[in-house]
């Protein structure tokens, strides 16, 4: 079955060319030129993932991102003709699982996309066998993708659900930074260890009563992270 994917630019050119590109490849691509647009067919198709720009009509890409994320995990990648690091950090702290800076060559936004979508076929097999864990209050099932905390459901992002994962089956041991990028990004994810940080940070605000006094997720300064059992 082809895989689908949301592509969300004002620019139509651009746009275009990703479409065609990807369609070679076999994909199923839908295509959304504002951000209301693209929220609307979010909420209705279930994709496989999302190229987002930062910049769009009606209502921004990070706006749409976060929206998003209250009711999908569906994995997002962030377009955006800024190059300054805090735009892309602010992508990702809204719940994008990654970015490419304007202008691309497509076979990296090909490559991207496979990279995520080839990580998610990995997991799939590991599931099989049911995996749930409950401590201190924290409940996850693995098989459903779901947390809850306190009884109460918490909505994570892709990438904020498998460094929980990781850290809650391996309480108490360390993971630097260094690490946790290469086990749930992989080898030939380009970005660098604050994107472990955001993450963290993100998780913390979701699962953590007191994000600066944790309960769940610790950091063991000058090594890394872990999660106290």
């Amino acid at each position: 079955m082809a895989k689908k994917v949301l592509v969300v630019d004002d620019e139509k050119l651009i746009v275009k060319g990703i479409r065609f590109s990807l369609e070679q490849d076999g994909y199923e691509v839908t295509c959304a030129y504002d951000g209301e647009e693209a929220l609307q067919k979010a909420k209705e198709t279930e994709y496989d993932i999302i190229l987002l720009d930062l910049m769009l009509p009606r209502l921004p890409g990070l706006e749409v991102c976060q929206q998003i994320r209250e009711f999908s995990s569906v994995p997002i990648i962030m377009l955006t003709a800024k190059g300054e690091d805090m735009d892309k950090i602010m992508g990702l702290e809204y719940g994008a699982d990654d970015y490419i800076t304007k202008p691309f060559n497509i076979l990296e936004v090909k490559a991207r996309i496979k990279a995520i979508l080839r990580r998610s076929a990995k997991e799939a097999p590991v599931r099989e066998v049911s995996r749930k864990v409950e401590i201190n209050g924290l409940r996850m099932d693995c098989d459903a993708r779901r947390v809850f905390v306190e009884n109460k459901e918490v909505y994570l992002t892709a990438k904020e659900f498998d460094v929980l994962e990781l850290l809650a089956f391996n309480p108490n041991k360390v993971y630097s930074r260094e690490n946790l990028l290469n086990i749930v990004w992989g080898y030939e994810y380009p970005g660098d260890v604050r994107t472990v940080d955001v993450h963290i940070r993100r998780l913390r605000e979701k699962i953590e009563k007191n994000p600066s006094d944790p309960k769940y997720v610790h950091t063991k300064w000058g090594v890394g992270y872990y999660f106290q059992a």
